[in-house]
């Protein structure tokens, strides 16, 4: 009975340092592994400046004169329902990887270092010289103004430069990412920006004006 108990002692000793070493693991060799980021740098790059450009789309519709032709204004109402249905789902993975809505510096992503060094918070207008195809202020301006047959064609030509700039940034996305969500979106946006762009050139067509250069 003493031989049983002092064996019984002995497991009870063992499994209590067992416990124990396992609780101080921790703090004497600290867990190399970290979690891996919800976003990386490209994605959040990316995805701050897609929203940047998105926001100016939407933009331009809230600019566009109301009394244009039916087959403008439907264009647009599908422009908007289409990027703010992006713009959210950008804005919730940005959330989740606790990152600002906006970068810092722009199209650092993209174009590399030496792009930072010209950046500065993202705005519609301030971000003119460095995202492809954003409209500047006096190009909004001059659309806010416009109306009728002037500003279904500039609403066409401004829409369908901005849409060339963002259909490159989606690429250039898509070719620095493996895969996961943000590549998914960008190939969707090249897709259906490219088919959005078609259709307003040929009503740029169809009023006798062209695209203006990128």
């Amino acid at each position: 009975m003493r031989r049983w108990m002092s064996t019984a002692a002995l497991v009870s000793a063992a499994f209590a340092l067992l416990v124990l070493g396992a609780a101080l693991r921790p703090l004497v060799f600290p867990e190399s592994r970290s979690a891996a980021p919800v976003l990386t740098d490209v994605e959040i790059g990316f995805v701050q400046d897609m929203t940047t450009h998105h926001q100016q789309a939407l933009l331009m519709v809230q600019r566009l004169d109301r009394s244009v032709d039916p087959a403008v204004a439907r264009l647009a109402e599908q422009l908007d329902r289409t990027q703010r249905l992006e713009i959210g789902t950008m804005l919730g993975w940005l959330r989740l990887a606790d990152a600002p809505p906006s970068s810092v510096h722009p199209m650092a992503w993209m174009h590399g270092a030496d792009a930072s060094a010209h950046g500065h918070q993202a705005t519609a207008a301030q971000t003119a010289p460095l995202m492809p195809g954003m409209a500047s202020t006096a190009e909004l301006d001059n659309l806010a103004a416009a109306h009728g047959r002037n500003a279904e064609t500039l609403f066409l030509q401004l829409m369908v430069r901005h849409h060339q700039g963002g259909i490159a940034m989606a690429e250039a996305a898509d070719s620095l990412l493996g895969s996961g969500p943000v590549k998914e979106i960008a190939r969707s946006m090249i897709h259906g920006q490219g088919q959005e762009a078609g259709v307003m050139g040929m009503l740029l067509t169809q009023r006798g004006a062209t695209p203006l250069p990128p």
